[in-house]
């Protein structure tokens, strides 16, 4: 079946300030180049037959280009052993509109609501028992980190293959901003 998420790809300049700031902390992988992107939502496995229904229902949205940049750095979970690296995205009322349309253009098509509140990010590493002063040094170094402005004029459904070692991510259709 297959696995989806919708998301907003990074112009390469942004990736590549993201990925300036890697550095070595044992046990992070950090995620590759073509891995960065910023999910709006993620959908998961679902029977090929309701494919078309997402693509159809994602064209209906209609929301303004807008611009957003990024800011911040942190980890999830917050308060237990970390699994995620994040890059935030500074508060946008477009960038929470789009989503909010994205939600609820697959529920009216009849899938499940999305359990987690939206919280913009970009996740940089997977953490696997992460040396914690390491992190902890990483996060105090990038806590002023931030991106120039940046235009969002599309957003993408995404299918993941899962890999032993990585996700690979096939685009599946193109959604223009107007």
């Amino acid at each position: 079946m297959p696995r989806l998420f919708v998301a907003i790809d990074l112009p390469e300049r942004i990736r590549d300030d993201l990925s300036s700031i890697y550095s070595a902390i044992p046990g992070a992988r950090w995620m590759e180049d073509d891995q960065i992107h910023l999910t709006l939502r993620f959908i998961g496995e679902v029977e090929p037959a309701i494919e078309n229904n997402i693509i159809s229902a994602l064209g209906t949205i209609s929301t303004p280009p807008f611009t957003i940049n990024l800011k911040n750095v942190g980890v999830f979970p917050p308060r237990k052993e970390p699994r995620v690296l994040w890059i935030g995205v500074q508060e946008n009322n477009t960038l929470l509109r789009l989503q909010n349309q994205i939600e609820r253009s697959l529920v009216n098509i009849r899938l499940e609501p999305d359990p987690r509140k939206f919280h913009a990010h970009i996740t940089i590493a997977r953490l696997n028992n992460a040396h914690k002063d390491r992190l902890a040094e990483f996060i105090s170094t990038n806590s002023l980190f931030c991106t120039e402005p940046f235009e969002v004029s599309e957003f993408v459904l995404y299918r993941s293959y899962l890999g032993k070692d990585r996700s690979h991510y096939v685009k599946e259709a193109t959604f223009r901003l107007n």
